[in-house]
């Protein structure tokens, strides 16, 4: 088995379709399942399951990708060291962060290391950022730049860069939700609310909730990541709590009103998170060390 044979591996368990990891990787889709068959039949197991539509990992397919990953990871690692004659760092490092991260705090972080180690080849992922951890633990990233958890686990190394204070946000249009801020007291329980599906944000605003004594909020929708929710809020949908960032890069954010609260929204961490032992790598350790 070849290290590019892991590699191949691994963007089929990331993309789970056939055609798309075969054009990606300029060749046909026949010629991958050959490949990838060769695989299972020097494993002697089955690594996918498959069906008209795209595959899933087995069993064997999951311990087999975590072992993948690491080796891959390795063999990058070691091509940067003993190819690279005049000591400069090269190779790829795999960042994942949220959008308005990728904005808001990244090119500050990435426009030292850029000027420092040109080589390197810098590959984003963006998504919800209550992933972030996750991502990290299964090595689909090196870094992430996140929200620390209330919980960081004993494996994963934290570095904090900002701290994120967050708003409660309202619609301007007429709708249920401005109808129901115009009456004093404000009936909170029957307020419609906008949550996201996890992470910081979610977390602040059922303390928020608790601390005003609601336990059932009515809530509209809930929504992965963050910046999907200022479109909703300034539609009229209901009432959200986001971090400033995400408000403020909106194009929307014209559509909203920002709420006085009574009750304080307390801010969280920002930083950049990695596993510890990645931090023996010559690319992380380049990375942590401009952060330090």
């Amino acid at each position: 088995m070849e290290f590019n044979d892991l590699n191949l591996f691994i963007k089929l368990a990331e993309t789970k379709n056939f055609t798309k990891t075969a054009i990606q990787n300029h060749m046909s889709p026949s010629t991958l399942s050959r490949q990838i068959q060769r695989m299972e039949e020097e494993l002697g197991k089955t690594l996918f399951i498959r069906d008209n539509r795209q595959v899933n990992l087995t069993g064997y397919g999951e311990r087999f990708l975590l072992f993948a990953k690491t080796e891959w990871q390795n063999w990058q690692q070691l091509k940067c060291q003993l190819n690279d004659e005049s000591d400069e760092l090269s190779g790829e490092l795999k960042l994942f962060c949220s959008v308005t991260a990728s904005y808001s705090h990244l090119p500050q972080v990435l426009k030292q290391f850029r000027q420092c180690y040109p080589k390197v080849e810098i590959q984003l992922t963006t998504g919800d950022p209550a992933l972030a951890l996750e991502f990290i633990q299964t090595q689909q990233a090196d870094i992430a730049l996140t929200g620390k958890p209330d919980n960081l686990p004993a494996s994963v190394a934290f570095h904090k860069i900002d701290d994120i204070h967050l708003s409660f946000i309202a619609p301007r249009v007429a709708c249920l939700a401005t109808q129901l801020l115009q009456k004093k007291p404000i009936n909170w329980q029957q307020m419609p609310f906008i949550f996201p599906v996890e992470g910081h944000a979610r977390q602040r605003i059922e303390q928020w909730l608790r601390a005003k004594h609601i336990k059932h909020p009515k809530i509209y929708a809930t929504v992965a990541g963050h910046e999907g929710i200022v479109p909703m809020v300034g539609l009229g949908f209901g009432l959200a709590m986001l971090p400033d960032e995400v408000i403020n890069n909106s194009p929307m954010c014209d559509q909203i009103s920002r709420l006085n609260l009574d009750v304080p929204i307390e801010p969280f961490e920002l930083g950049i998170c990695t596993q510890k032992r990645n931090l023996a790598l010559p690319l992380i350790s380049a990375f942590w060390a401009m952060l330090e």
